[in-house]
């Protein structure tokens, strides 16, 4: 038995989706709502349930943090489960085993599903653009549908998928969801090329459009809580609307303000503590996985990070390391 563990995010699905569409296999699907990340440790509680390992086969995983995952892994590994490992986060520590294969790489600039597009020799390159696109990777996004033919309004269309796809994505539970991430992948499985998701009228993406712009409406009236020459920082309600808005309405903010880094923090439910989404600035992509990781429940990548459990009293904690962090940079740009 294989199983396929993959982030809820658009990243995720396309990476496993176009290895997919190179390779059928049947496989039990991980994962959940981006946040989910320690998904691993679901297969080795699957493997434990059953006290025997001899069923499964090999795992594959995709897109999300190896160093949040490491324990999880190398029980796989010591029981000489293969693994094959592609992602774009902070990996810690990378086991050494005959077992693992990886594929990995924490450049600002890269996402999972540009590595899976690699390794396929540009065979899904459409879904490797929206994917990339869904990442707010929009430069090497846009250069990657020029290079491979893609028209203005096809390269428009593939943004737009990919940012719906990452938009569904975002909840505290599969409940604020409107597609679990494995519903949506088998969904998604039925279109090798997505630019037929736009030609059939009742696909998944009109459905998705329909509820992001219904959402977003809700943020017309949205002002920063704290603004500085580096830093905005917005605070959104703990309603199902706004778990769901908060990652792209950060992307959004970044693209319009690209020269400050900003935080958007979503009340958790209890009201107590916060999610937070942290994109650096697009002139500098650097520092967010730093300033997350610092917290306990923290993580992510260069560019993009985020907070699973920010207490209300380390608000503002959050807020002077985050200006001091971009306030102290020297102005190299990551490349």
């Amino acid at each position: 038995m294989h199983y396929d563990v993959f982030n809820g995010d658009a990243d995720g699905i396309i990476a496993l989706l176009q290895l997919r569409l190179n390779e059928p296999k049947e496989s039990v699907l991980v994962t959940g709502v981006k946040r989910d990340i320690k998904l691993v440790s679901q297969v080795v509680s699957k493997i434990a349930k059953q006290n025997d390992h001899g069923d499964v086969s090999s795992v594959t995983v995709l897109d999300v943090s190896m160093e949040k995952n490491l324990p999880a892994l190398n029980a796989l590994l010591d029981d000489n489960i293969d693994v094959f490992y592609c992602d774009h986060h902070r990996t810690g520590d990378i086991p050494s085993s005959n077992h693992l294969d990886t594929l990995i790489n924490t450049a600002s600039e890269c996402c999972t599903s540009l590595l899976i597009n690699q390794k396929l020799k540009g065979r899904y390159v459409a879904w490797a653009i929206a994917a990339a696109f869904g990442d707010n990777l929009k430069t090497v996004a846009t250069r990657l549908a020029a290079t491979n033919g893609f028209d203005e309004a096809q390269t428009t269309f593939l943004e737009e998928l990919g940012t719906l796809i990452n938009y569904n994505g975002y909840g505290s539970s599969l409940s604020d969801l409107h597609f679990t991430p494995a519903e949506l992948y088998r969904i998604l499985y039925q279109y090798p090329n997505p630019l037929d998701l736009l030609a059939d009228k009742n696909s998944v993406f009109y459905r998705l459009r329909a509820a992001y712009q219904n959402d977003y409406q809700q943020l017309s009236n949205l002002v920063p809580i704290y603004e500085s020459d580096v830093a905005r920082v917005f605070e959104l309600p703990g309603e199902t609307w706004a778990r769901r808005i908060s990652g792209v309405f950060g992307n959004d903010i970044v693209n319009q303000d690209p020269a400050r880094a900003q935080a958007v923090l979503t009340k958790n439910q209890g009201g107590d503590s916060y999610t937070v989404s942290l994109r650096a600035p697009l002139s500098n992509r650097v520092g967010a996985d730093e300033i997350c990781s610092s917290f306990e429940t923290g993580g992510g990548r260069k560019a993009a990070a985020g907070i699973n459990q920010l207490n209300e009293m380390d608000k503002m904690n959050f807020i002077s390391l985050i200006e001091s962090f971009y306030s102290n940079l020297d102005g190299d740009v990551d490349s």
